[in-house]
């Protein structure tokens, strides 16, 4: 029964970001070019896990880091905004939680590339708490 809400938790489905997801369809998917869309819409999770994951390609692990914390908190404040209160599902198919999910993945790969296995712990029970086939759908389109 993976993906059944067995508490009966409201799904969260936070807001479209059409012009945030239009920009970043016409951007350099490099970490100079992901910026500028950042200072544009400085609250979306989405274009910080964007900006973590060029950073993660690019090699630089900190900024990945850092970028991908962003995320998340962002994130966090959108998931509150919308009702969610620290628990239920947040999913995966509902592709405006995509980038909230993809900072987490982020935030989760970094903290392991530096040795942080509470944070990792801590992050591998969010996702799987928010949607259990979350990462294994960031995994796949990772490799695609």
């Amino acid at each position: 029964m993976i993906g059944t809400n067995l508490l009966g938790i409201p799904e969260t489905r936070l807001a479209a970001e059409p012009e945030v997801q239009a920009d970043l369809e016409g951007a350099a998917d490099d970490q100079r070019g992901l910026a500028e869309i950042a200072a544009r819409y400085p609250s979306s999770s989405l274009v910080w896990a964007a900006l973590a994951d060029a950073a993660h390609r690019e090699r630089n692990t900190i900024g990945a880091y850092a970028y991908a914390r962003v995320g998340y908190h962002r994130g966090l404040d959108a998931l509150r905004k919308a009702g969610w209160r620290g628990q239920g599902p947040v999913p995966w198919a509902h592709e405006p939680n995509r980038g909230v999910l993809r900072s987490f993945f982020a935030l989760r790969r970094a903290a392991a590339e530096i040795g942080e296995d509470a944070e990792v712990e801590r992050l591998t029970a969010l996702l799987d708490d928010a949607d259990p086939r979350a990462a294994a759908e960031i995994e796949a389109g990772i490799r695609d």
